[in-house]
């Protein structure tokens, strides 16, 4: 995704104007101003991105990795994917030890329900507790 875009939406996501940014990062109205319009893009200093993040309270490696690009560009993300983004958004705010445990329940759960499916695909029937606790598009 482009580094304009990105720092533009970002900080529109965050509900900040560019002036709350200048405050907050110590790099200049202007400037941020040159940067989202991608007339100074090629000028932009690692210490005044890293200033910027700051601000928006993302590290680097949240910038650079996917995640901030699928919250910018849901468009390209189909149903499932925003649901399954949107979990993990959540599920990393957790503590660790909660967090880990979620995990493995859910991993317990789609291992019971592919035991199942796989029972039901070799002609047999899955167990009644599945079937009693499955949702209909499950069975």
């Amino acid at each position: 995704m482009d580094l304009v875009l990105k720092l533009r939406e970002i900080r529109r996501m965050r509900g900040l104007s560019q002036k709350d940014v200048a405050r907050l990062s110590g790099v200049g109205q202007k400037t941020i101003s040159s940067f989202e319009t991608g007339e100074r893009i090629g000028s932009l200093k690692l210490a005044q991105l890293e200033r910027l993040l700051a601000a928006y309270g993302l590290t680097e490696a949240e910038f650079f990795g996917g995640m901030i690009e699928k919250e910018i560009a849901l468009w390209d993300l189909d149903e499932d994917q925003i649901v399954t983004t949107r979990l993990l958004d959540d599920l990393h705010t957790l503590p660790k030890p909660i967090r880990r445990n979620l995990l493995v329940n859910i991993q317990l759960m789609v291992e019971a329900i592919a035991d199942a499916r796989s029972e039901q695909e070799k002609g047999g029937r899955a167990p009644a507790s599945s079937r009693e606790h499955s949702s209909p598009s499950m069975r």
